[in-house]
């Protein structure tokens, strides 16, 4: 019998994500690199939330080959609450206009909200990514009207509370399976073309380290839907807690999970250090497609 958590081939067909204006070819694996305009994200909190510290570096993400640039003007850390509307409005659609008009960037929106997801799909992002899969009121429709592909990802509980004392009934990669099965069939019914769907398991949310590791290892299966699949692992606590290192040291790990992701069927994997993160994932494909015709 063959072994259902045994490495995956590549996927076999091209595919195309369309985003906008934008064209992401996800035949392999692309880079989205992480550009947080709060004061408060755990890792780089406050460093990019002035207007044009923000710009360059996503400039900087794009040289070193950023296919994707993901904004955030809310902390999803741990213990995060959610920002007013109008702050979170103020922080990130600044940055989305002058990321499109000066760098044509392929901007990604994270937000759980469907007043920033239109605004910001008006002002020309090309990606919305929802950390709680379009289940805040009025995030479904929005999506839905934007016509935009959504990112839609498991979570257990909200970022207030979701590490207190996280525990599944089944097996952690069974739970986000049935989980983003169903986000699937209701992003569908409402309007929402499958295609245009990426699925992210989520990990650090709602997850304890021994989930996270198993979730990882396990995560092939998820590629059966068809769909996809962003993977979100850079500077996690997940690494300071298996090998002891502080979140300006977690580069290393970072890296040998980004490539375990590839492995395991990521066609996105979303990072804070792009450059060698782009390098580690080019050569984990350049191993993968050895002997194949692509």
């Amino acid at each position: 019998m063959q072994d259902r958590y045994a490495m995956p081939m590549p996927m076999p067909m091209p595919m195309q994500l369309r985003c906008g204006r934008h064209q992401l070819d996800l035949s392999y694996p692309r880079v989205m690199g992480i550009l947080n305009v709060t004061p408060d994200s755990f890792s780089d909190g406050g460093r990019h939330n002035a207007l044009d510290e923000a710009v360059y570096r996503a400039e900087t993400m794009l040289a070193e080959g950023a296919a994707i640039i993901d904004i955030g003007g809310e902390s999803t850390r741990p213990g995060a609450s959610p920002v007013p509307l109008q702050e979170e409005l103020d922080r990130v659609l600044p940055v989305v206009e002058r990321l499109v008009s000066e760098l044509d960037a392929l901007v990604s929106l994270d937000t759980s909200r469907g007043e920033v997801m239109r605004e910001a799909a008006s002002r020309g992002a090309g990606m919305i990514n929802d950390v709680r899969s379009l289940r805040w009121p009025g995030a479904l429709e929005a999506a839905a009207m934007s016509g935009l592909p959504v990112c839609v990802m498991h979570m257990l509980g909200e970022p207030t509370d979701m590490q207190l004392a996280p525990h599944y009934e089944m097996p952690i990669e069974e739970a986000v399976a049935a989980f983003l099965e169903t986000r699937i069939a209701e992003c569908e019914a409402a309007g929402i073309r499958r295609e245009q769907l990426v699925l992210d398991p989520g990990f650090g949310f709602g997850k304890r380290v021994e989930h996270n590791l198993r979730l990882l290892n396990r995560m092939q299966p998820l590629t059966d839907f068809g769909l996809p699949l962003l993977a979100g692992m850079s500077r996690k606590s997940m690494i300071g807690k298996v090998l002891a290192r502080p979140v300006e040291e977690r580069l290393p790990g970072g890296l040998a999970l980004a490539t375990m992701a590839v492995e395991r069927g990521a066609r996105i994997v979303r990072v804070h250090d792009v450059g060698p993160t782009v390098d580690a994932v080019n050569m984990t494909w350049a191993v993968l497609q050895e002997g194949t015709d692509a």
